[in-house]
């Protein structure tokens, strides 16, 4: 029985973040799915059952990057169709549920199959749900996404975020490499962009710190 007063304390948690958010009451039914799905699963495999014990720690929430989600709407917009997907799956991720997030972002590429920006977040949102490993699923959505549109920034960039977060610098400094160059010149998102990868990257941030006068 405590197991479901848990779930349900989650769920409303999750519905007063959209509320503050002001998330598009014509997307509800996302988060609404989200949960449900939640719900049923908990129902098939886990055992809602059984008495309350003592656990030994919690995993911690990862902190919503602001340079992230900057660069985000300077990549895929704000606003239309990806922002509020995006939003929901940050609502997600908020309250600890990063599986979620990734059903959330599931969602939406399915309702928008050739949407580059989805499958990016789809890929991200994979990733961390499954503890920052690039799973087949994974990456199969960062090709998806470069695979659409080959001369846009935002795959590579969040691929290098992936990559980054998997301890895989090396790979990640030669997407986050393609994805600089790909961006438009005077775009006022890179800045964002470059921000987000310094905050994963320690060496290339003492590298950036070392090169100014």
């Amino acid at each position: 029985m405590m197991g479901w007063l848990v779930f349900g304390g989650f769920a409303l948690l999750a519905g007063a973040l959209l509320l503050l958010i002001r998330f598009p009451w014509r997307f509800w039914t996302v988060p609404a799915m989200a949960v449900m799905l939640a719900a049923a699963g908990y129902a098939w495999q886990g055992q809602p059952s059984l008495p309350d014990h003592p656990v030994e720690g919690v995993a911690s929430v990862r902190p919503l990057d602001p340079n992230l989600i900057a660069a985000r709407e300077g990549l895929f917009g704000r606003f239309n169709f990806d922002y509020s997907y995006f939003m929901a799956a940050d609502a997600m991720t908020r309250a600890g549920a990063p599986q979620l997030a990734a059903t959330v972002m599931l969602g939406a590429v399915r309702k928008a199959p050739n949407d580059l920006g989805l499958w990016s977040g789809l890929g991200l949102a994979l990733a961390e749900h499954d503890g920052d490993q690039l799973s087949p699923a994974a990456r199969y959505a960062f090709d998806r996404a470069e695979t659409l549109a080959p001369n846009h920034p935002g795959p590579p960039f969040y691929h290098g975020i992936a990559l980054a977060r998997a301890g895989d610098l090396e790979a990640a400094r030669q997407a986050w490499g393609r994805a600089l160059r790909l961006v438009p010149p005077g775009a006022s998102y890179r800045d964002d962009m470059v921000g987000a990868m310094l905050k994963l990257d320690p060496a290339l941030a003492a590298a950036a710190q070392a090169a100014k006068p």
